[in-house]
């Protein structure tokens, strides 16, 4: 990953971790299965899931169809609201509108990690020095869901699917492809997701960076932790990674939905291609286009 990466990030992750304070557990509503037919595939510690939680819901559904080209199904039940956004037909991430929206709040990505207990791996959280934000709920075809936050207060998502998981493949056009977290401290925050996930953690030797570690289960890398700088403002948090097939065309369509291009395409890892984008309600969204098979989720 680009050196120069976390320190555009920071001023992104420290507006954007101030959206947690106005999350809120939603009530259930018909979900979609996220495998369908059921995979019967378990892959815990893989990040399966998304959701964004945002003030304004119709101008983040127009944003996110049109850059990515997912399309968008909003399911009602009880008076709530939820919207389901697919890629290529397939379940990809979630839409919440907030009850309270604060001035000078962003909206907030959230992403979950398949457990095969979410009991079990709550119960590790407090213990591991992290906070339940919203406890385990079930949802109809999509399984329990909770959000914590970890020892430096980024908040996460737990999720124990009633569909199973999707197949360890390379990560499709359109789809998630990688989840990074910056911290004040990588090896405390490896330890504690350690705890949680059970996961194995490694020096990412790829980098050359001796401060980035990499998060894996089953053989297969999972997700990165690397150092923040320690500026003014600063603040922990996780960023996700879509893989599109041109950079500069999605790119070219950000500023019409009227979101905003955070960090600007720069070569990264490996000979990859990569930006940072931010909707027109303040989540961002890292992308990334593959170049020389650049996927950090398989190349050895």
């Amino acid at each position: 990953m680009n050196k120069t990466l976390p320190c555009r990030l920071a001023t992104v992750l420290s507006l954007a971790m101030m959206a947690i304070a106005s999350i809120t557990p939603a009530r259930a509503a018909s979900f979609p299965a996220l495998n369908d037919p059921k995979s019967g595939e378990t892959h815990a510690g893989k990040f399966v899931w998304a959701e964004l939680f945002t003030s304004d819901a119709a101008a983040a559904t127009k944003f996110y169809t049109g850059v990515f080209s997912w399309t968008a199904a909003t399911v009602v039940e009880h008076g709530d609201a939820y919207t389901v956004f697919s890629n290529d037909g397939h379940p990809v991430a979630g839409l919440r509108q907030r009850t309270v929206a604060k001035p000078g709040h962003p909206a907030r990505w959230i992403h979950y990690v398949s457990v095969t207990d979410i009991d079990a791996a709550l119960s590790v959280v407090a213990k591991a020095g992290g906070e339940v934000r919203a406890p385990a709920r079930k949802f109809p075809n999509l399984g329990s869901l909770a959000i914590a936050t970890d020892n430096e207060g980024s908040p996460f998502g737990l999720l124990q699917s009633s569909s199973g998981d999707s197949a360890d493949n390379e990560p499709t056009n359109g789809g998630w492809n990688w989840s990074h977290l910056f911290v004040k401290n990588p090896k405390a925050a490896a330890e504690f997701y350690r705890q949680v996930f059970t996961y194995e953690v490694a020096p990412d030797s790829r980098t050359g960076s001796g401060s980035e570690l990499l998060l894996s289960t089953g053989g297969v890398n999972r997700g990165g932790v690397s150092v923040m700088p320690d500026s003014e403002g600063a603040k922990p948090g996780w960023l996700g990674v879509v893989r599109v097939i041109s950079l500069d065309e999605t790119l070219v369509r950000v500023p019409s939905l009227g979101g905003e291009v955070m960090v600007p395409p720069h070569n990264a890892a490996f000979g990859s291609r990569f930006a940072v984008i931010a909707d027109p309600t303040g989540g961002t969204v890292g992308i990334v286009q593959y170049i020389d098979n650049a996927n950090p989720a398989t190349r050895p």
